[in-house]
């Protein structure tokens, strides 16, 4: 008899090659997506004359510095630079690319999904953090810096201490308005963003698996922000019919095979977790940050905070979080007034993205200014198909092309300094969106609320009467 076993350590079992005395482990990598910012690792390779393990396993993607507007001869010439850089190593190294004008270009971890490159059982690795979205899918997937990219680029491999297992339970009915953002702001509230420190999380639980993909990947996408090295969720039905006939999927009779194992990929009933965490999906409300951390965050009812009131460790943080801000403690944190908003990111870019910022905004208008960036130009064609794009034109929203887009603010897109952004994106620090911006995360729908009303307020009402 074998002792129950974690997702993790069946992912993890499965790719393991070897393992070294000190406990670190040499693992397969299955899919390895890289971007403009890969040609740091590129240059590794160049200046040793080595060339690629697996050039087949490697997807390379045009997304950080894609800009939203002008693609043609109004280009930035530090973007246009970068978006070469890209094109000249994948031409090099014969990978394949997902270019500025294909027709599936788009941010790295939603084409991946959405093409059928992210499947069940694989070990996922990328230049970027949030690659602990494709976990989603019941997959190991961890972001990894420039040197690990050049040794996986190179081997097709990968060195990594297997971190701890943690298990987030989400039970009962998530109420009207609230999504998956909610859930990971929330928890991520509660236990900090060292609160998963040196663990894989695996998120279980009923509203868990009522989730859409989207939604789970949303959940996968903000593991790290908690201080996780990876998220992860078990496949089932809705990972399975999600997947069918994406164009990178198995087909036919490797469709049905592949099922197979793919079913296997649960944690045994009396699998043992270093720490387990249970939530009440009923008690989350839509959430909002409030400072220059992701665990700084609060019911959009609640008030700000008082420093004073805080451990000791904490109380200096959100004071100079508050100061940066421009926010008093005690105040509501519904009412603030904000600027900008944008809609978009690997966090929040997909359609049913789309589709709830939509059903807030339909037939109003946008008090402030604002963007919205489709996750990939798929998600752009599907929204217009579905006159989204048109809700957000209507109401005096930017309609942009697909790319990281304000989140990074490394193609253009920036908050101006001292500026008040409510953002679907999923880092809040200084200077994220833009040298002194101030930006607040939120749900699509959130940001649509405070699209209308021109202030940080509580969805719910103005969803009322409409159909989400």
């Amino acid at each position: 008899m074998t002792a129950p076993q974690t997702l993790l350590d069946k992912l993890w079992s499965s790719h393991e090659v070897l393992r070294r005395a000190d406990g670190t482990s040499l693992l397969w990598v299955d899919r390895h997506l890289v971007h403009e910012g890969s040609h740091h690792a590129f240059a590794k390779l160049a200046s040793r004359g080595a060339s690629l393990s697996a050039p087949e396993l490697t997807f390379a993607v045009v997304d950080h510095y894609a800009p939203t507007r002008a693609r043609g001869a109004g280009m930035d010439a530090q973007i246009r630079r970068m978006i070469l850089t890209l094109r000249d190593n994948a031409a090099a190294h014969d990978l394949h690319l997902f270019d500025l004008n294909d027709p599936r270009q788009g941010i790295v971890h939603v084409i991946g999904p959405e093409q059928g490159l992210t499947l069940p059982g694989l070990l996922i690795n990328c230049g970027d953090s949030h690659t602990s979205t494709h976990g989603a899918f019941g997959a190991l997937a961890f972001g990894i810096g420039a040197t690990e990219v050049a040794h996986v680029l190179a081997t097709q491999t990968i060195w990594q201490k297997k971190p701890a297992a943690m298990r987030i339970h989400v039970d009962g009915a998530l109420g009207p308005g609230i999504s998956a953002k909610d859930i990971a702001l929330n928890w991520i509230a509660r236990l900090g963003t060292g609160g998963a420190a040196g663990h894989a999380v695996e998120y279980a639980g009923s509203a868990v698996e009522a989730l859409t993909m989207e939604g789970r990947m949303t959940l996968c996408n903000l593991s790290i922000e908690g201080g996780a090295r990876m998220g992860m969720i078990a496949a089932d039905a809705t990972t399975f019919d999600d997947l069918k006939d994406r164009p990178f999927a198995p087909q036919g009779a490797a469709w049905d095979q592949a099922l197979a194992v793919w079913a296997d990929l649960t944690s045994d009933k009396d699998a043992p977790f270093d720490k387990e965490v249970r939530l009440d999906a009923s008690e989350i409300a839509p959430t909002v940050t409030w400072g220059t951390s992701p665990e700084h965050a609060l019911p959009v009812t609640a008030a700000l905070p008082d420093p004073a009131s805080l451990p000791a460790g904490k109380a200096d943080a959100a004071r100079a979080a508050l100061d940066y801000m421009d926010l008093t403690a005690g105040r509501p944190i519904a009412g603030t007034a904000v600027d900008q908003v944008f809609i978009g990111s690997c966090t929040n870019g997909r359609i049913e993205d789309l589709r709830a910022a939509a059903a807030v905004l339909a037939g109003r208008k946008a008090r402030v200014p604002g963007t919205v960036s489709p996750g990939s130009a798929l998600v752009k064609a599907r929204a217009e198909q579905e006159g989204l794009d048109r809700i957000f034109t209507d109401a005096g929203l930017e309609w942009v092309a697909a790319g990281c887009s304000m989140c990074v603010g490394m193609n253009g897109d920036i908050v101006a300094p001292g500026k008040r952004c409510a953002s679907s994106t999923n880092r809040n620090f200084r200077g994220r969106q833009g040298p002194g911006a101030r930006t607040h995360l939120m749900s699509p729908a959130m940001v649509a609320a405070a699209a209308v009303t021109g202030t940080i307020t509580d969805v719910r009402p103005l969803l009322e009467g409409r159909a989400v």
